[in-house]
């Protein structure tokens, strides 16, 4: 079988692309389609022509892995459009699946467009620091006006067909098989001359105020982005200049973004993602324990926000709490946000009563012995976990799945009461659990491999992005946090305010800088975690600036103040009192405070991470530099489109790096260095290991 499928319909020659899975457009897609074209055209008993996708998809989309060949050895996108649009004959592209990025501007060059009611439309290539950049820009505009086209290339979202229908963005929507569908539709139209080309078209609702308001509103959901600008750009110039000068105008910021480090990034993300669903040494056939059902211990902020995970994909959940008080509290605050979802229209109230409904509430530990895993939600204190975990060692039934949530705590020493510990695991959700898509997998020692393949599936079953790591004193993303934490604490004792340390990381695109961060999670928590490392260490317990402020009874956005006062809506505003004891601080230390300008400030954070994250590779706690990309950006809001703090290392230059670090007196991880020295990135450093 060809890759572009050619067959005749009487009348109608079909061309069905067959490039599995998703019928990208990657090389040999454009041929095929050409030589399709040609054949019809030579062909006076061919009237019409139907392009439609083999197996369950239209065109996905390009390619991406062809985003880094030479322009000359890239799919010939572009130009198979060009000659769709000035085809003689008319063309139908039949769509099911979805029809994305590229897909889309190849259905859109055709003469008309129909579609199964399942199918959905999109122009995604925002999400990956790009544009569309084979007329979409120029084309969606003419069909369904400037601010509908705006709105789906900016977010990226796709739409169904029975809306693409009602914009005219679809000509027939077919409730048969599609492609007997198609063929009728094409004969019906076969006569039809002038052909509706969208080129053609002008753009309605193009006033400059839509552009202008565009404009404005990327500043907040994309503040800082390259090709959200270059889209608007371009919709505009399908609005005010003929189409010739817009598709020309494409191609040229098309490559300009796509050469961009955002891109890169965005890039580099999208395929990290996937690779961190791979584990070294779990083969594919690894048995599954079918989850039915969950047990969560503890329903306060962390454990209502797990159950909730379970309960929104039909798994009924037993939550046990020590006190009454407590537990109705944990239903109440699930209730709350289920109900609060209601009302701003993103489920029904009979959707709500269905989940709470899931939801079984118990003071007795015994009520968890037939639940198929059990998540321990408690407080981050090892007595007190591993009381849990000896009391489930004696309740659970076999097979069952012992899971903490512990942000830090050795999960090797916690299965160690038990006498199953093959059984147990780490899964690390990120607060607010109900929300937050992270899900670090931590697996100890023991943990049998059913047990994590198991946990993966279910990752992807309650929506995480899970991502298997080892077990240290924080994991991969608290470890490095902490790290981060201290360097930011030390550049506040050399001389800078909090506010200054925030804004910079806000200005790199973080939404909330590291006291930010300390101040919502609660003060207390970091300052416990503190205690508890030096009492390990046999150290004497810290005394810094922000322990003094946790003991002056300011533990953040709990308690309206910390680092930080906060309003009613939690905007953090400095307090003149904290400034005022760091400074007193200084002076007990004998630290004479100097100016620290943005630019060290960011350098000297980002490289406390990516030094950390250096070590934790070459100790073999994650498996790649991209699972530590994927669990920054998805659990601490690290900018995807600089890919996370490695790939933003990697891009900023590995040799610039180490400078900083050993500028302001870090000793720079081994790994880090050798990679510095020979001219190397995380993503050679990952390449590297995939091929051993």
């Amino acid at each position: 079988m060809s890759i572009v499928e050619q067959s005749r319909h009487d009348d109608v020659l079909v061309l069905t692309i067959n490039n599995p899975p998703v019928n990208a457009f990657s090389p040999g897609v454009p041929e095929g389609l050409k030589a399709g074209l040609d054949a019809a055209a030579a062909d006076n008993t061919v009237r019409a022509v139907v392009i439609i996708g083999g197996g369950r998809t239209f065109i996905a989309g390009a390619d991406i892995r062809t985003f880094n060949l030479p322009r000359e050895q890239a799919p010939d996108l572009r130009g198979t459009i060009e000659k769709l649009d000035a085809f003689p004959k008319p063309t139908v592209a039949a769509i099911h699946g979805t029809a994305l990025g590229g897909g889309l501007e190849l259905a859109l060059a055709c003469a008309y467009r129909v579609a199964v009611p399942a199918a959905q439309l999109g122009l995604p290539e925002v999400k990956l620091g790009v544009l569309p950049g084979a007329g979409g820009t120029q084309r969606l505009p003419r069909v369904v006006g400037a601010r509908k086209a705006l709105d789906m290339m900016l977010s990226g979202t796709p739409i169904g067909a029975a809306e693409g229908a009602q914009l005219g963005l679809i000509d027939r929507l077919v409730d048969g098989p599609l492609l007997e569908g198609a063929v009728t539709f094409a004969r019906e139209v076969a006569g039809t001359r002038p052909l509706p080309r969208i080129s053609d078209r002008s753009v309605t609702d193009g006033s400059p105020e839509v552009f202008t308001a565009a404009r404005q509103a990327i500043q907040k959901t994309h503040r800082g982005q390259l090709s959200p600008a270059l889209i608007i750009d371009l919709a505009e110039m399908a609005a005010t200049a003929p189409f010739q000068d817009g598709w020309t105008a494409e191609a040229t910021k098309f490559m300009q973004a796509k050469d961009s480090p955002q891109s890169r990034g965005l890039r580099h993300i999208f395929f990290a993602e996937r690779e961190s669903a791979k584990i070294a040494g779990l083969s594919r056939d690894t048995p599954t324990t079918e989850i039915r059902s969950a047990g969560i211990i503890g329903a306060g902020t962390m454990g209502g926000g797990i159950a909730m995970n379970f309960l929104n994909v039909g798994i009924p959940v037993t939550i046990v709490e020590t006190a009454q008080d407590a537990l109705d509290r944990g239903l109440a605050v699930i209730r709350r946000n289920y109900e609060n979802s209601a009302k701003k229209g993103r489920m029904s109230m009979e959707d709500v009563e269905t989940r709470m409904g899931l939801l079984t509430p118990t003071l007795d530990m015994h009520d968890l012995r037939d639940a198929d895993i059990i998540i321990e939600a408690v407080f981050e204190n090892m007595d007190v976990k591993k009381d849990i975990f000896t009391r489930l060692d004696a309740i659970a039934k076999d097979g069952a799945i012992l899971a903490s949530n512990t942000s830090t705590l050795d999960v090797n020493e916690i299965a160690s009461v038990t006498g199953r510990p093959e059984s147990v695991i780490g899964l690390h959700f990120f607060s607010p659990a109900n929300v937050m898509k992270l899900l670090e997998i931590v697996r100890a020692a023991k943990t049998s491999d059913t047990v994590l393949a198991t946990s993966m599936a279910l990752a992807r079953r309650i929506r995480k992005v899970g991502v298997v790591v080892g077990v240290c004193d924080g994991f991969v993303g608290n470890r490095m946090v902490h790290r981060y934490g201290d360097e930011a604490r030390r550049i506040v004792e050399e001389g800078a305010r909090p506010e200054d340390v925030d804004a910079a990381m806000n200005a790199l695109g973080l939404p909330m800088g590291p006291f930010q961060m300390s101040d919502m999670a609660g003060l207390d928590i970091g300052y416990a975690i503190r205690q508890h490392q030096a009492k390990v260490r046999g150290q004497p317990q810290p005394d810094g600036w922000l322990d003094r402020i946790v003991q002056a009874g300011r533990k953040g956005q709990k308690t309206n103040g910390g680092i930080y006062d906060y309003d009613e809506n939690r905007r953090p505003r400095p307090n003149a009192d904290m400034q005022r004891l760091i400074e007193t601080y200084r002076a007990e230390k004998g630290i004479t405070p100097r100016e620290i300008t943005q630019d060290e400030i960011t350098r000297r954070l980002t490289a406390s991470l990516v030094n950390e994250g250096a070590k934790i590779l070459e100790e073999g706690i994650a498996q790649r530099a991209g699972d530590i990309d994927v669990i920054y950006i998805y659990g601490y809001g690290f900018p995807a489109y600089h890919g996370g703090p490695m790939q933003y290392a990697s891009e900023q230059g590995l040799p610039s790096v180490v400078a900083d670090l050993e500028r302001y007196g870090q000793t720079p991880a081994p790994l880090l260095k050798r990679l510095a020295d020979e001219g190397l990135t995380f993503a050679d450093y990952d390449a590297r290991r995939l091929q051993a």
